[in-house]
């Protein structure tokens, strides 16, 4: 890994380059466990609502059942130079029961509403309860930026 040059951000810098991505960044890879199926990844489009992450999926999908039976999850931003890495538990909304503002923020970004779809969707919103960040090995060293939920300073 080539790390010359990183100049190693503090806490409050980390937040607000990881807020900024959250915003803007689309995609998001998502593990989850099963008990009796063993762990998935999957790559989901996501939506930063300022407190968590709201993701969708069809309603049968390994993802939608994991989180049912084990609701701790892990997400990643798709960057292994400038990671991101979030922790919390998985909360589903049946695609007619999401609250109308994060079904709505949803389809204004990607152009697209499950709740207008066939089949059925699962909304999964995820509150981090521990958000991690580097840049490099100069940046293992205070990668916790969120611990129980609270931002650190």
């Amino acid at each position: 890994m080539e790390t010359t040059g990183i100049v190693r951000r503090g806490t409050a810098e980390r937040r607000r380059d990881a807020l900024a991505r959250l915003a803007a960044e689309r995609d998001v890879w998502v593990s989850t466990a099963h008990p009796d199926h063993g762990p998935h990844q999957v790559p989901l489009w996501f939506l930063w609502d300022g407190r968590a992450v709201w993701m969708c999926t069809s309603a049968t999908s390994a993802t939608a059942r994991n989180v049912r039976e084990e609701p701790r999850v892990r997400l990643a931003l798709p960057d292994s130079f400038d990671v991101v890495l979030l922790q919390g538990e998985a909360e589903c909304f049946p695609d007619q029961k999401v609250p109308k503002d994060a079904a709505e923020a949803f389809t204004a970004k990607f152009g697209w509403d499950p709740r207008t779809e066939e089949g059925s969707f699962v909304y999964v919103r995820v509150a981090p309860k521990s958000v991690h960040t580097w840049r490099g090995s100069p940046e293992l060293r205070g990668r916790v930026i969120m611990r129980n939920g609270t931002w650190l300073e």
